[in-house]
């Protein structure tokens, strides 16, 4: 695992373009196998989640075009492919995505293991399963793992979640997608990605409506054509872009064509002292933001950052707020509602000199404001958690290190190179 060695202590200015979202790309590369005819897709960022797709798709024998440099990928799942190379990609959630398209192309699919991703606590595979199951798959505890038999035809359903999982929706809508009828979701997610994804999905032919509502209705059809999509910009790295201006004391531009995604984020921003602007396609935070909480009206109650399926404020962003808080004058509470211990990387900001009390594996509390020292500290298997080490780090005068590092480049092409066009002393270490 490498580590990031950042000599903090500088203030990040300039401009920033991100990159998609991996949660909008690879939900697309999954769909791809849904389809005989060609994919091309635009803006495809180089991470290591898209490259583990492509080798799969190579492997089972598609015809994969991909140029990094420009961030184009064309796909084309022919006839010809071969089953026997069908072994899910591991350490990747998504590949509990490329299930629908397997069942399509060879009627079966098999889990050797659970899928994983980042260590954001326990994760069950029950909702997928408990979808191809709705769909009329047959689920079998094998010796070769578990194993997923489709029917012939899938027929439509009716079905309710018991929360809104993102990869959750994505499949179903592959599975209603190949229906032969209309299928509803009930309590489905609807995340920026998501609503890309129905995007995409539209352009291949499927017809789905509710887009960005929690019940979602899909009119499956027995071929999906090819499609050309260009992805947006992700608002994940955009938020992280900003919070590493605002709490090195910087001026930070970020392109952004969806600010109306942010009425949310930007008031979790001004809870920390810190104005985010949009104007003219481009996301700001002004120079020299004193990071100060702003009290809540409430007497004798804390400040809140409540982290939760969209609209709610985004879990996968939850760690650049706590860094934030660490930083800022003043107490907050942080409170996901998602994952059980996620944050128990939060006990690494103690080396830095930061206060943060765990409260329960939900919820933990920062009191902000003490000076703060250049630590060597170790990065859980954890995108942002990572991105908050190294927020301080950056906000920090004096070399830091933040061991075990790698998670970023599953989400943030050239992140390190972005960083430096921004005035930052940073540097990918073995």
């Amino acid at each position: 695992m490498a580590s990031l060695v950042v000599n903090g202590g500088r203030r990040l200015e300039g401009r920033i373009t991100p990159s998609a979202n991996k949660n909008a790309v690879l939900p697309a590369l999954c769909a791809s196998l849904l389809t005989r005819e060609p994919v091309v897709l635009h803006g495809v960022p180089d991470v290591t989640d898209v490259r583990k797709l492509l080798a799969f798709f190579e492997g089972l024998g598609s015809e994969v075009e991909a140029d990094f440099s420009s961030g184009v990928v064309r796909l084309v799942h022919g006839s010809g492919l071969d089953p026997a190379a069908a072994r899910l990609p591991s350490g990747m959630r998504s590949t509990v995505m490329l299930i629908p398209g397997l069942l399509r192309r060879f009627g079966e699919a098999v889990l050797e293991d659970d899928a994983k991703g980042c260590t954001l606590g326990v994760r069950e595979i029950d909702p997928h399963l408990e979808i191809f199951r709705a769909f009329g798959a047959r689920v079998s505890a094998e010796p070769r793992g578990l194993v997923i038999a489709a029917p012939k035809v899938f027929a439509p359903v009716r079905h309710w979640f018991d929360y809104a999982s993102v990869t959750g929706t994505e499949n179903f809508l592959m599975c209603a997608a190949m229906a032969a009828g209309s299928s509803r979701l009930v309590n489905a997610a609807c995340e920026p990605h998501v609503q890309e994804f129905c995007e995409i999905l539209g352009a291949m032919g499927v017809s789905v409506r509710g887009v960005g509502a929690s019940t979602l209705e899909v009119a499956g059809r027995p071929e999906l054509g090819g499609a050309t999509h260009t992805f947006a910009e992700d608002f994940h790295e955009t938020a992280t872009f900003l919070a590493l201006g605002a709490i090195t004391g910087g001026a930070v531009e970020v392109r952004n064509g969806a600010p109306e995604q942010f009425a949310l984020i930007d008031r979790t921003f001004a809870k920390f002292g810190v104005e985010v602007t949009h104007l003219g396609g481009w996301s700001r935070v002004r120079a020299g933001s004193v990071l100060k909480v702003r009290p809540a009206f409430t007497p004798h109650l804390l400040p809140k950052v409540e982290a939760a399926p969209w609209p709610y404020v985004p879990a996968d962003l939850l760690p650049i707020f706590i860094a934030l808080g660490a930083r800022a004058e003043g107490s907050v509470m942080f409170w996901n509602k998602v994952y059980e211990g996620a944050l128990g990387w939060t006990s690494e900001l103690s080396k830095f000199g930061a206060h943060a009390v765990s409260c329960d594996p939900h919820r933990i509390i920062t009191y902000g404001g003490a000076p703060l020292s250049p630590a060597e500290v170790e990065s859980p298997y954890i995108i942002r958690a990572a991105i908050a080490l190294l927020m301080l780090a950056a906000s920090v005068e004096g070399r830091s290190v933040i061991r075990n590092a790698d998670p970023i480049n599953r989400a943030h092409p050239r992140f390190v190179e972005n960083l430096k066009s921004l005035g930052a002393d940073v540097e990918w270490a073995a």
